[in-house]
């Protein structure tokens, strides 16, 4: 099985510190989003975990740590925009830490462990389709030697988010204007030596060498694991969404990185909350097992198709 550490919320920013005390121990317990009182209790043992992927704006408290991973096989989102702190209010200096962070992650791990995401991409007054432009060649000019790939995608106007970035007086985004705009960026990628594909857009943008992206990737994990993966598409995402079947072992209303697009968090007073909850040793990552709740262990196994395969 493949976990993913996660779509919800920030591990390695904030929560690295619990994520390897639940490999140390082996198992995490997570709350169904759905229904607070059924948990599942998910295992991290190598035999059946085939591969981790990661989910970050910032890793650098992990990359310490990184050798604790030494048994199992993992890649990193990275997501690295050109926004500032109007819109990503607590990502700290791009120049002075992410991006050294980026660097830094893909010369421990190597840089087809480490996919770059431009995303969401909107418009206003301040971020314009020349602002993008520039500024993603900017970004592609110093990661380029540290990753392989780019995966972009525009805005969605979740319900979560159209509250949390009225302020922003975010344009009309045309399916042309798209076109036009991931034209221009392919073209940068290309130039230098980067691939692009998007993430959960309908949209068709082959026609200029962009595919469409499964983040959550088994053709990956198959080179990384040298061996293949028999495993489905995720049918709890998005229809247009390309991933495996996965685990998510995070939890909603928890990331404080406070961007403004975020959908995994619908308040900030719901955030601070929660963060209040978490016990770095709790199997929980918000909070303790209550009388109430009701633990299920999640039926686990690897995907990987280990025996020899004949055609005839």
């Amino acid at each position: 099985m493949i976990i993913s550490a996660s779509r919800r919320t920030d591990i390695p920013t904030y929560y690295s510190e619990w994520f390897f005390n639940r490999i140390k121990e082996g198992y995490a317990l997570v709350r169904n989003p759905m229904n607070a009182h059924q948990i599942s209790k998910i295992s991290l043992n190598p035999d059946v975990v085939d591969g981790i992927v990661f989910w970050t704006k910032n890793p650098t408290p992990m990359l310490a740590k990184l050798d604790r991973l030494k048994d199992y096989t993992y890649y990193f989102q990275f997501t690295l925009n050109a926004y500032g702190q109007d819109v990503e209010a607590s990502i700290p200096s791009k120049n002075n830490v992410i991006i050294p962070a980026f660097q830094k992650l893909s010369d421990m791990i190597g840089p087809e462990k480490v996919i770059w995401r431009y995303d969401p991409i909107f418009l206003n007054e301040t971020y314009t389709f020349e602002y993008h432009v520039h500024y993603f060649e900017e970004l592609a000019k110093r990661l380029s030697p540290y990753t392989k790939k780019c995966t972009i995608s525009f805005l969605d106007f979740y319900r979560n988010t159209e509250k949390n970035i009225a302020g922003l007086s975010v344009e009309k985004f045309t399916q042309d204007m798209q076109e036009l705009l991931a034209k221009s960026l392919v073209e940068i990628a290309k130039s230098y030596g980067l691939k692009m594909d998007t993430c959960a857009e309908g949209i068709d943008l082959q026609k200029y060498g962009i595919d469409h992206a499964r983040c959550i990737d088994d053709r990956l994990f198959s080179a990384l694991l040298n061996c293949p993966l028999k495993v489905g598409k995720d049918k709890n995402q998005r229809l247009e969404c390309g991933c495996i079947e996965s685990l998510d072992i995070g939890a909603y209303n928890t990331c404080r990185n406070g961007c403004r697009y975020c959908y995994a968090n619908y308040s900030a007073k719901t955030v601070s909350t929660n963060t209040g909850k978490h016990n770095p040793e709790s199997p929980l990552l918000v909070g303790e097992v209550g009388p109430d709740d009701k633990i299920t262990e999640r039926k686990m196994h690897s995907c990987l198709v280990n025996q020899m395969q004949f055609d005839f």
